[in-house]
């Protein structure tokens, strides 16, 4: 969006593509990679997986690739892969004063249960967004663990990534923890490695671990299989083998996120005062709200958020929550290095500049609209009220 098409009536939102992404990673991505682990859950039962999807990407499906939602609705039926709370919004409402995280984990935990048949008992915030505060408020919720990354600045004492821990001050909360590292091995390092990663080699390094390592995570985008590394780079053979020999394997066990959390005992307390999150070298807040273009957007933003919820209007409330994906402040970082490269990699915008100007522009037209709707609010105010008047003159 232009300067010069503010005010113009047009779409917020590039429908045109987000349908052409979805087509394209639908077949690269989801229906093979789902296809093939309904397969090897047939053959080992004992295979179990966690899903987190947020309700944009559904949304998504259901519009433009219904047998997506039928394939992972096939999945669930299983009993051996669950769904994991998330912002509806894949977003970064956790920033936002309020109770605006509730409302939109409340929003998916009913949309997961409609499509699924059982609501998520285990949350992951977006991009594994994470603080002590965090833990709180989705404990509050019900929710009885939430995941975040195995990130060093929160381990300390010596402890170690691949336990279970659960919350300082509500013990009822355990927590997750990625371990990023065996997780990059695939997502990003899978097709750099000087000879190709083997499944062999993988389960070579879990064999590794001492007895005492209760649990590891692995978690990474989906995508990782055929859209990240293609189908050629023998990603899909890594994943066949993988859980092949994890569901022969006497020395490891697979569990859902839930199943983990009623039959894990807690190593102890982790306490993460500082917000962490599973982005960039950091592993913070820096990959949205790390320049002032970034801060300058969610601000500018949030003062929108009165307005919105009080024009009582389902249409503007989903505008505004959608412009709180983490997706567009990403775009606007301006980070050098390997990380730039990778928020690079996936925008759709020239450089970060563009990304903050057309998202200002949005929120400039979208300001004028919340305006316009509050100006006819009044006027219908006006005319029902001297309607009423004249009537009562009339009785």
């Amino acid at each position: 969006m232009r300067f010069f098409d503010i005010g113009n009536g047009l779409s917020y939102f590039n429908d045109g593509l987000n349908k052409e992404m979805i087509h394209r990673i639908s077949k690269s991505c989801y229906l093979p990679a789902n296809n093939l682990l309904l397969k090897l859950i047939q053959k080992h039962p004992g295979i179990r997986i966690n899903f987190s999807i947020s309700g944009v990407a559904l949304d998504q499906f259901m519009e433009s690739a219904p047998e997506v939602i039928d394939s992972f609705r096939a999945l669930a039926e299983t009993g051996s892969v669950e769904f994991l709370g998330e912002t509806y919004y894949h977003s970064l409402a956790c920033l936002v004063p309020g109770h605006e995280m509730e409302i939109q984990a409340l929003k998916h935990a009913e949309l997961i249960e409609k499509l699924f048949g059982k609501r998520p008992q285990v949350f992951r915030n977006t991009e594994l967004i994470y603080n002590d505060e965090v833990g709180k408020r989705i404990a509050a919720l019900g929710f009885k663990g939430i995941f975040t990354d195995g990130v060093q600045k929160i381990l300390s004492n010596n402890k170690s990534v691949n336990q279970l821990y659960h919350h300082p001050e509500d013990h009822g909360l355990k927590i997750f923890l990625r371990n990023f590292l065996l997780s990059d091995d695939i997502a990003f390092r899978f097709s750099h490695h000087t000879n190709p990663l083997t499944a062999d080699t993988y389960i070579s390094w879990l064999n590794d671990f001492p007895a005492y390592d209760r649990i590891v995570n692995i978690a990474m985008d989906y995508e990782t299989f055929g859209e990240h590394h293609k189908k050629e780079s023998g990603i899909f053979n890594f994943m066949k083998k993988l859980f092949d020999l994890l569901g022969r394997s006497a020395g490891h066990k697979l569990h859902t996120a839930s199943e983990a959390v009623d039959r894990i005992t807690p190593f102890g307390k982790l306490s993460a005062p500082q917000y962490v999150s599973w982005a960039d070298r950091e592993r913070d807040l820096s990959a949205w709200i790390g320049n002032d273009m970034q801060k300058d957007a969610l601000a500018s933003l949030i003062k929108l958020e009165k307005t919105a919820k009080a024009s009582g209007d389902p249409n503007i409330l989903r505008i505004w929550r959608s412009l709180q994906t983490s997706d567009h402040f990403y775009y606007m970082s301006t980070k050098k290095g390997t990380d730039g490269t990778v928020h690079n990699y996936f925008s759709p915008f020239p450089s970060p500049y563009e990304a903050f100007i057309n998202y200002m522009n949005v929120l400039t037209d979208f300001t004028l609209a919340l305006k316009h709707q509050q100006k006819t609010l009044r006027s219908t105010s006006k005319i029902i009220a001297n309607s009423s008047a004249v009537e009562a003159v009339n009785i």
